[in-house]
């Protein structure tokens, strides 16, 4: 028969592409399978009739043989063929087999009982093999052909390339005589797909097209499915997606989550939305999955905005969010700080019957706590419990993080202890944790006792381990403990990474052996580790402290001569060190070059500088500054208003000091206690004694200390008064929180 064109193309691409030094391209064929699948859809290739089945003829001894057997095996039915079939074993050949199967073929149960008879004599061939596949699924029973296809592709050590090629041939040659259901054929893509052997699905499905034969969507969704595994199957997914219905493919729904799912793994959102508003267009309406998938996306990518209108749309639609749904969504707030939110979501989602699961709650439970609110984290801990929802090693290790990080170490003892006693193990990180916890509180003791039962645990503690330990015996001033144990470390093969170098660098600076700071960092460049901002911050700081300003400036260089970005805590840090040594020009000079720099000061930059001009007296430079902070949209924090109240009670500007203290209040700010000093006797030397009494009374309920000036004014006044129950209980007060302090700080000194 004359070859077409097309043939002699495929042909060509076959010989090239499985060239034993060449190789297999499978990613290539499968694209260059989208280019037949045209030229189908196109007509330039016709179908082909399934072939007509042509067995070998069996001799005259075998047609008796053959005989024998058929008929024993149809009256005997009833009884065992291991032993009405006794007599025949060993005369029994693989051809005979199909010629059996030629009689019986019409009963199903028989067959497969012979055939399982003849299999454990010997390997039938593949032809009988796909005979008995083809009557299985003529018979519907799919779950059986299945069986025996994929039994077939499990052989250990199977030649794929020539084993595909005879299987295909032979389900091809008996189909026509042996089944004639195309189902058959769906099975062995199944299979093949389910194999992982996706190059050889596509080699079937393009023979299949020759002889006009559809693969079915779901098996189409299988093979989707199976290709979006990996970065460069997903593309082909999508190839395939867009060009299967070329030759008669109509995707569904599910088709179209599958895809959706792609896209988002690529990360593609934007085009898994637009495809999601198309679905209807298609003539496929969009499920509850369908927007979960987009949703998710947009989660990964923190669109928060653009996930709440979906799930408006879903509404619409008569959809409600899934359990999924709500735990992306819920993920996704809590990543952004917006807990309440979460909660809300939480709530929502339980009117709707859908309860939360573990993960859900351990979601919530940390978000809460890296939100430091440790009593409504705990609260969720008690609702799972309550639920008989029970927390798992991964909720309790965030809650232990949550009282770790707020220093509620005896909160978090318990429940470690309650959580081995539940027989849940303690990793490195929980240990960690602990560890860190008691460091931050200066429990030495207790950390280094934890540390001891981790090694006991044959639990290797890490970097972030010793770290923690090491902040802690610098914040108690035993830097050289701290550096011998960062030998240890060192001596386990932990590397030390930059926070630990940090960590010691910062103890350094605090008991104020700074020139062994400055050392320990030339030791990190040496180790092949680089100081970072921190480093350099910490440096500037202790350089500021002493009033060294020039080198704090000459190290900001250094930074930035590096690459390095300087945060705002940087200028903070020689903000302060500025205004401490009465350089004020020139902390205004460094103000106004990080506005050109666009380097946004935040609340704690003004107020250094506005605290210096209050202690000069200067309050029209503290009010110009306080104007310009507000004009950059920086809000004013509790420590501004008190700098700004202090200053304008000193220069007795009572006025604005109340209007400033009423303002503070009604935004929750609360007065420190050298701000009601201020208060109070500015307002009792412009002789507002109602003023001063009030805010005297209000002091005392906030628990704050009145100056031994403040007592006295005070006990003379009720005195005068005749209030001697309040007098004897100032002078109490007075000798308590004035006299008792004061020598308490002179036994300390």
């Amino acid at each position: 028969m004359k070859r077409s064109a097309f043939s002699f193309l495929l042909h060509g691409f076959q010989i090239f592409h499985c060239h034993p030094l060449l190789g297999f391209d499978p990613i290539y064929y499968l694209s260059r399978r989208c280019t037949i699948q045209r030229l189908y859809s196109l007509g330039s290739i016709n179908t082909r009739p399934f072939p007509d089945y042509s067995p070998k003829k069996p001799a005259i001894k075998d047609t008796e043989f053959v005989h024998h057997i058929s008929t024993t095996i149809k009256q005997r039915r009833s009884e065992p063929l291991r032993r009405i079939l006794k007599p025949y074993e060993l005369k029994f050949k693989p051809d005979h087999l199909i010629w059996v199967l030629m009689y019986i073929k019409n009963d199903y149960k028989l067959v497969l009982d012979f055939f399982n008879w003849a299999r454990l004599r010997r390997d039938p061939t593949l032809e009988a093999l796909c005979i008995v596949v083809q009557i299985a699924v003529a018979s519907k029973d799919l779950k059986m052909a299945h069986k025996l296809i994929h039994e077939f592709w499990a052989k250990p050590n199977l030649d794929v390339n020539s084993s595909f090629a005879h299987f295909t041939e032979r389900l091809i040659y008996t189909y026509k005589d042996w089944g004639a259901d195309p189902h058959v054929f769906d099975l062995f893509f199944q299979v093949l797909v389910e194999a992982g052997m996706l190059v050889e699905a596509g080699k079937l499905f393009d023979k299949l097209l020759n002889y006009g034969v559809l693969v079915t969507v779901d098996s189409c969704n299988l093979f989707l499915t199976r290709l979006s595994n990996n970065f460069d199957g997903i593309k082909m997914a999508l190839k395939v997606f867009n060009e299967y219905p070329e030759v008669g493919v109509f995707w569904n729904t599910t088709s179209y989550n599958i895809i959706l799912h792609s896209l988002c793994q690529l990360g593609k959102i934007k085009e898994a939305h637009s495809l999601l508003t198309q679905m209807e267009l298609r003539g496929h309406m969009p499920d509850v999955v369908s927007y979960s998938t987009v949703i998710s996306g947009y989660c990964q990518v923190g669109q928060l905005e653009r996930v709440l209108k979906l799930i408006e749309e879903m509404q619409r639609k008569g959809l409600n969010p899934n359990q999924y749904t709500y735990n992306n969504i819920i993920l996704l707030l809590c990543k952004s700080g917006k807990v309440a939110e979460a909660e809300k979501v939480l709530r929502e989602m339980t009117i709707q019957g859908i309860f939360p699961d573990n993960v859900v709650y351990t979601t919530l439970i940390s978000g809460f706590c890296k939100s430091g609110r440790i009593s409504a984290a705990y609260k969720f801990f008690d609702e799972m419990r309550n639920k008989k929802i029970f927390p798992d090693f991964v909720t309790y290790t965030a809650m232990l993080h949550g009282f770790c990080e707020t220093g509620k170490m005896d909160e978090a003892h318990k429940l470690f202890n309650e959580m081995i006693s539940r027989g849940l193990e303690a990793d490195e990180v929980t240990y960690s944790a602990l560890i860190d916890g008691y460091c931050k509180a200066g429990e030495m003791k207790e950390a280094f006792s934890l540390h001891n039962q981790m090694v006991k645990m044959v639990l290797t503690p890490n970097v972030v381990t010793y770290t923690s330990l090491v902040d802690g015996l610098c914040k108690r001033g035993e830097v050289d403990i701290a550096n011998e144990l960062l030998h240890q470390m060192a001596a386990k093969g932990l590397q030390p990474n930059v926070y630990t170098y940090n960590t010691i660098i910062n103890g350094l600076c605090k008991i104020g052996n700074i020139v062994q700071a400055v050392k320990l960092m030339e030791e990190m460049e040496l180790a092949g580790l680089y100081p970072d901002t921190i480093t350099y911050t910490t440096l500037m700081d202790a350089y500021c402290k002493i009033g060294e300003m020039a080198k704090a400036h000459g190290l900001l260089q250094v930074m930035l001569n590096k690459g390095l970005q300087p945060t705002v805590v940087t200028f903070n840090v020689l903000m302060n060190g500025f205004c401490m040594s009465g350089m004020l020009e020139d902390g205004e000079r460094l103000l106004k070059w990080m506005l050109e720099k666009g380097i946004m000061p935040n609340t704690t930059t003004f107020n250094s500088l506005m605290k210096q001009y209050c202690i000069r007296n200067n309050m029209s430079a503290t009010t110009q500054i306080y104007k310009g902070m507000r004009a950059q949209g920086v809000m004013p924090d509790s420590n501004t208003y008190n700098i700004l109240i202090k200053g304008h009670c000193k220069v007795r500007n009572m006025k604005e000091a109340w209007y400033l203290h009423k303002e503070m209040v009604e935004k929750g700010f609360s007065l420190s206690a050298t701000s009601y000093n201020a208060l109070i006797k500015g307002f009792y030397k412009r002789k507002k004694f109602a003023e001063a009494r009030q805010l005297f009374e209000e002091m005392r309920r906030q628990g704050f200390a009145a100056e031994k000036e403040i007592y006295d004014i005070f006990l003379d006044v009720n005195y005068q008064e005749g209030n001697l129950d309040i007098t004897l209980e100032l002078c109490d007060e007075a000798i308590e929180k004035c006299l008792v302090g004061e020598l308490q700080k002179g036994n300390t000194s």
